[in-house]
């Protein structure tokens, strides 16, 4: 990713040769988020070719105050990946590539939570917050997918809540131990959902995002 042009034709061999129907990269590229323009021609590779993008967070601060109770992973990550998206929203990725079909690891950070903090700061601080795009993060609500993996009933209560039942598909975060030790078992026990919101998060969700047609 830190050379582009490379990342495009990885992008072009991965799925053109061998049929992947996505890539995944992480939540920054060294000192570049994900709205930095020399990134454009990566998504705009990923929009032509159809290729959906999973963002998973990397390159926590892990040292001074980080440096116990496994922060960077418990706490570092969610907002790492709130950084990430808060960047293509502000940033206006989606505005220069309104079909980009991208996913954000672990529930989306803690962007479902903060959603309500970060519009209203983008509502009243324009001069900060709307430098590079007009339209308001709540806008793109809907246009933006995530995993399901957040441990907690009321969490991904919350995650389909805010991004809809038809944005959300599960996670599993194999084989690492901040994973759901048996995939599916969170959203297969929601005691409110009806079978057809399960089916949509279990595996429905991931064939529309990947663009895989029905065996």
């Amino acid at each position: 990713m830190q050379s582009p042009e490379l990342a495009v034709e990885e992008m072009k061999r991965v799925k053109q040769e061998h049929g992947f129907a996505g890539v995944q990269i992480g939540s920054h590229v060294n000192d570049w988020n994900l709205d930095a323009p020399e990134l454009n021609p990566v998504f705009a590779a990923a929009e032509e070719l159809d290729c959906a993008i999973f963002v998973h967070p990397w390159d926590m601060e892990q040292e001074k105050r980080m440096s116990k109770y496994w922060l960077p992973w418990l706490v570092g990550m969610p907002a790492e990946t709130t950084v990430a998206v808060v960047s293509v929203l502000f940033g206006g990725v989606l505005e220069r590539f309104p079909r980009l079909k991208i996913c954000f690891a672990h529930g989306c950070g803690v962007f479902p939570y903060t959603v309500g903090r970060i519009e209203h700061g983008f509502n009243v601080r324009p001069d900060l917050c709307a430098v590079d795009n007009n339209n308001g993060p709540r806008s793109y609500v809907g246009k933006i997918w995530s995993d399901s993996l957040v441990h907690d009933r009321e969490a991904l209560r919350l995650l389909v809540n805010v991004l809809g039942e038809d944005r959300v598909m599960l996670g599993s975060d194999y084989p690492f131990p901040l994973g759901e030790h048996h995939p599916g078992k969170l959203i297969e026990n929601m005691p409110d959902y009806t079978q057809q919101q399960k089916a949509k998060l279990l595996w429905e969700n991931c064939r529309n995002f990947l663009g895989l047609k029905n065996p």
